[in-house]
């Protein structure tokens, strides 16, 4: 017998444990292992990896992660009251999977593993865009991660992989597409978690590129985007005053109008115009 098949169904656990989800931790569980299983394997050859997981629950995705291989799998989970669930996991795969009670949003979980280090959960509704930006705008290029793999509401994923004049189109897909190959893999419907939520879901995969597409420094390219998409219908001379008050100037010079709208902007022009932000 497998270890996976040594643990107890999904539904069982989360009746032992009393696991019911939780809307204020953004908790939508996952139960079809047939499912986790095939989000595990969108994460690539995870035999040579650690893999981090962020929110995972009563452990669905867990048990796919560590059946398809993963050399070491790292967990942070705020709800207490799934660590038990857990540690079966932990007992059933001894010296592979480890969980850290906390915030993901205050403790940095990458300190904890050794590179090669790929990334996979299905993340909190709540605080999944604010993951993603941080993994997409250290400091440093290439990162400590070499793939994410990340479950977030489809119309957030539709935003990730957009191109420009779409409605769709903004700050996350600049972000994701500037230093990394973003691709939808997955759709799942409502009705494949528990509980159902109102909206479709859909997974992401992310491989970091080796350079960025074009040069930019990070902090400066997220808040020249961050401000031109926060008024997406106004013209970009006006949306961007607050950034520069030669930003008119700045524009021409990356070759963007200054009337045009952040919309229309193409990920390489918003690159030339955070480099011309940066030299004033």
């Amino acid at each position: 017998m497998s270890a996976i098949d040594s643990l107890p169904p999904l539904r069982e656990v989360i009746a032992t444990h009393q696991l019911s989800a939780r809307k204020s931790l953004g908790q939508n569980f996952l139960l079809d292992l047939n499912l986790t299983a095939k989000i595990a394997r969108q994460a690539g050859d995870l035999t040579t990896c650690d893999v981090l997981e962020i929110g995972p629950g009563p452990g669905g995705l867990t048990r796919g992660l560590l059946a398809e291989g993963a050399r070491r799998v790292l967990a942070v989970e705020k709800d207490s009251r799934c660590l038990p669930a857990l540690q079966e996991i932990a007992d059933a795969y001894p010296g592979r999977f480890d969980v850290i009670n906390g915030d993901a949003l205050e403790i940095d979980p990458l300190d904890h593993l050794p590179p090669p280090i790929r990334i996979a959960a299905n993340l909190p509704y709540n605080v999944g865009t604010e993951l993603l930006v941080r993994w997409l705008t250290p400091k440093d290029w290439p990162p400590v991660w070499q793939s994410l793999t990340l479950m977030f509401q489809r119309e957030v994923a539709e935003r990730i992989v957009a191109q420009p004049g779409s409605k769709a189109y903004g700050r996350l897909a600049i972000l994701a597409q500037w230093r990394a190959e973003a691709k939808i893999v997955l759709s799942l419907p409502p009705g494949a978690f528990t509980p159902p939520p109102k909206v479709s879901s859909a997974v992401v995969h992310l491989d970091a590129l080796p350079e960025p597409r074009f040069e930019a420094d990070a902090a400066v390219l997220s808040r020249v985007v961050a401000a031109a998409f926060n008024q997406r219908r106004k013209m970009l001379r006006a949306s961007l005053k607050g950034i520069s008050p030669d930003i008119e100037a700045h524009l021409t010079a990356a070759g963007i109008p200054p009337t045009e709208r952040a919309e229309q902007v193409s990920l390489e022009a918003f690159c030339a115009l955070a480099r011309e932000v940066a030299k004033a």
